[in-house]
């Protein structure tokens, strides 16, 4: 399927890895612990839509994943001719966020700086 072909060359683009082909419409990729599932939903029978909620993603180097995400194309890395790339967030994470280009928000923190709950303070 052509959507499912765009979103595997896209995120091997953004990830940096190789997936693996497990359906016509689903082709996963292993993300650590975690399995992110492009899934072309047709293929099932549905319509698409995107993520109600971003999806994060813990990296290493988030530098690299920065440089990653800016050479598979995606959205939100340049606002009003502004680059708004990684910050320091007030609950600690070092992070940036951007679209994919089927409208799901992205999350990328860096390892070690992920807020896992528990009591923020502003």
């Amino acid at each position: 399927m052509k959507d499912t072909d765009e979103a595997a060359v896209f995120y091997e683009r953004l990830l940096g890895v190789s997936g693996e082909r497990v359906a016509t419409n689903r082709h996963y990729f292993r993300c650590g612990d975690v399995i992110l599932a492009c899934v072309d939903p047709a293929g099932d029978g549905r319509s698409f839509r995107p993520n109600s909620d971003h999806v994060y993603f813990s990296v290493e180097n988030l530098d690299e994943a920065l440089e990653r995400a800016r050479k598979a194309g995606c959205s939100g890395l340049d606002v009003g001719g502004q680059t708004p790339g990684i910050a320091v967030r007030p609950w600690g994470e070092r992070s940036f966020y951007v679209q994919d280009p089927f409208g799901n928000s992205l999350c990328f923190v860096e390892a070690g700086t992920e807020f896992r709950g528990g009591r923020f303070v502003d």
